[in-house]
């Protein structure tokens, strides 16, 4: 849909070339469309780091780290739209320059979440883990190497695609009439729009809504086993299993006592009713 509305604006701004707002508009929607593919592709990641290495991937450490660049691409795409109008409606040299390198931030730090999923990949093939029987814990549908191969694929297309935007904003100014090769509308729409329709239709044809679900609440239990019932209740403090063993104690000792308390009557009953032996 982003795409879709970034293509819209570039047609609406080929139009109106004197247009600053679609001009504005456009490569703002070109600059973000791209965001949600970034963390989908991280979160996919971290659930394949998370099965494997739970240890790691489960810490406190680790999710606070994922959540801070979360936050991070949250306050970057901010500096970089701020950033990008302000350079349309400035002249001064100084603000421009300090707009420009606002913007090369902001695909530097793109560049670096598009990629940072491919060590961490690496990582989960390749380091040992030691201690535990099984090889991954089990999540989702289809096998481990499936999704390892969408998410690497994944990460290695946007990678491209995010350092060519950085590779061409850092480069110098040319002239109108002296084009570099990477300012041609083939290199732009192929190495941008195409690349992201390619991990889009991953995704789609790779089914990664059923390949990487996860039970809801696995972040409280801190895994993914089907068996998350009994580890959602030991992960509040066991209260709901410990009142049920206790309220099943206490009814069998009740029970256990009410049927003593019976053969107790039941036997002074039966021997007031036994004849004396005198007759009375």
């Amino acid at each position: 849909m982003a795409r879709i509305v970034a293509n819209i604006l570039r047609i609406a701004w080929a139009t109106r070339q004197t247009n600053v707002r679609l001009g504005i508009a456009a490569n703002v929607f070109v600059a973000a469309g791209v965001l949600l593919l970034f963390i989908l592709n991280l979160l996919y990641c971290q659930r394949l780091l998370r099965a494997s290495h739970p240890r790691l991937g489960w810490s406190r450490s680790m999710s606070y780290f994922i959540k801070a660049l979360y936050i991070i691409i949250a306050a970057t795409l901010v500096i970089v739209i701020t950033a990008t109008v302000q350079s349309f409606y400035t002249l001064n040299a100084d603000i421009r320059r300090i707009d420009r390198n606002l913007q090369l931030y902001g695909g530097s730090y793109l560049t670096f979440i598009s990629f940072l999923p491919l060590p961490i990949l690496a990582y989960v093939q390749l380091a040992p883990r030691k201690g535990r029987a099984q090889p991954v814990e089990s999540f989702g549908k289809g096998s481990w190497t499936a999704k390892c191969l969408i998410v690497g694929t994944a990460g290695a297309l946007l990678t491209l695609g995010a350092g060519f935007r950085l590779g061409t904003s850092a480069m110098p100014p040319r002239p109108v009439f002296h084009p570099a090769w990477y300012h041609h509308k083939a290199c732009f729409y192929i190495l941008n729009f195409g690349l992201e329709a390619i991990v889009v239709y991953l995704f789609l044809l790779g089914r990664v809504d059923q390949r990487f679900y996860v039970p809801d609440g696995s972040s409280k239990v801190r895994n993914y086993s089907e068996k998350r019932k009994d580890s959602y209740a030991a992960s509040l403090g066991g209260e709901k299993v410990q009142d049920e063993e206790e309220v099943s104690e206490v009814q069998k000792s009740e029970t256990q006592v009410n049927t003593q308390r019976r053969k107790q009557l039941t036997a002074v009953y039966s021997v007031e009713q036994e004849p004396s032996p005198n007759g009375y």
